[in-house]
C-alpha cells in the first residue's frame, strides 16, 4: 500500500471532496474495514491566485516542489496536485519533483478515450481555459478541446473565484452554465464536457446535460487509488 500525498488548499472546498472520495473509492476496492494512508498538504490559494493572476505562472513551481517535498519527508511514495489551473506548469513539477505525480490531464484523457470521445468542450478557471495542457494532451490522442467563447470564460472565471471556491453554489449560476453548454452542444459540436475545475463537480455534478460530464475530481481520485494499490 503506497501513501498518497496531496497537495491541497487549492481550493480548501475541492480538498475535503478528494479527501472523501478517495476513502468512499478505496472502500469500494477494498472491503476489509481498513482506511488508506492519506497526507495533506494545505497551501495558500491566495498566493497562487496572485501568482497567476500577474501571469508569472513560472513562479509556481519551485514552491510547489518544495510542498511537494515536505510530502516526501512526512512519508508519502506518490503525489497529486488537486486542482486543474497548477497543471499549467505540471510538466516542469513533475521533472523537479521528489515524488511520482499523477497528472489530471493525462488521467482525464484515459476516460474521454474510454468514452469514446473524439471532441470536447473545457470549463475552468480562466487560466485553465487559456492554456494549452489541456488542447496540446488531448490532442496527441487524436483529440480536441474547444473552449466557450471570450464572453462564457469571463462568466465562468468570475463565478469560479466568487462563488465556487468559497463554497457558494446559486442555482442561477448552474442554469447559466448549463446554457453555455447548450450552446457548445449546437454551435461547437461537442460530445463531452470537461470540468477542468476541481470546483465545477460542486455545481455540476448529477446534472443531465445530454452529453457525459469528465468530472476531473473524481476521475483524478481513480487515478490515484489505482496507483496506491498498485
Amino acid at each position: 500500500m503506497k501513501t498518497l500525498g496531496i497537495i491541497g488548499g487549492i481550493g480548501p472546498e475541492s480538498t475535503v471532496e478528494y479527501y472523501q472520495l478517495i476513502i468512499a473509492r478505496y472502500r469500494e476496492l477494498r472491503r476489509d474495514g481498513s482506511y488508506p494512508p492519506i497526507i495533506i498538504n494545505s497551501i495558500d490559494l491566495k498566493k497562487y491566485l496572485d501568482l497567476a493572476g500577474a501571469g508569472k505562472f513560472d513562479e509556481f513551481v519551485a514552491p510547489l516542489v518544495a510542498e511537494l517535498d515536505k510530502l516526501k519527508q512526512a512519508g508519502a511514495d506518490v503525489g497529486l496536485l488537486a486542482a486543474n489551473t497548477p497543471h499549467i506548469v505540471f510538466d516542469e513539477v513533475r521533472d523537479r519533483s521528489p515524488l511520482p505525480l499523477i497528472s489530471i490531464i493525462e488521467a482525464t484523457r484515459e476516460e474521454a478515450k474510454k468514452l469514446g470521445l473524439n471532441r470536447v468542450g473545457l470549463f475552468g478557471t480562466g487560466f485553465t481555459m487559456s492554456a494549452k495542457m489541456y488542447p496540446e494532451t488531448f490532442s496527441r490522442a487524436g483529440m480536441t478541446v474547444i473552449v466557450p467563447n471570450s464572453e462564457e470564460r469571463d462568466y465562468i472565471h468570475q463565478k469560479y473565484l466568487g462563488e465556487l471556491l468559497k463554497g457558494i453554489i446559486l442555482p442561477e449560476t448552474r442554469q447559466r452554465l448549463l446554457t453555455i453548454v447548450e450552446r457548445m452542444k449546437e454551435s461547437e459540436s461537442i460530445q463531452g464536457l470537461i470540468l477542468g475545475g476541481t470546483e465545477l463537480p460542486l455545481i455540476l455534478r448529477g446534472v443531465d446535460a445530454g452529453i457525459p460530464f469528465l468530472d476531473t475530481t473524481t476521475i483524478h481520485v481513480q487515478a490515484a487509488v489505482a496507483q496506491m494499490l498498485s
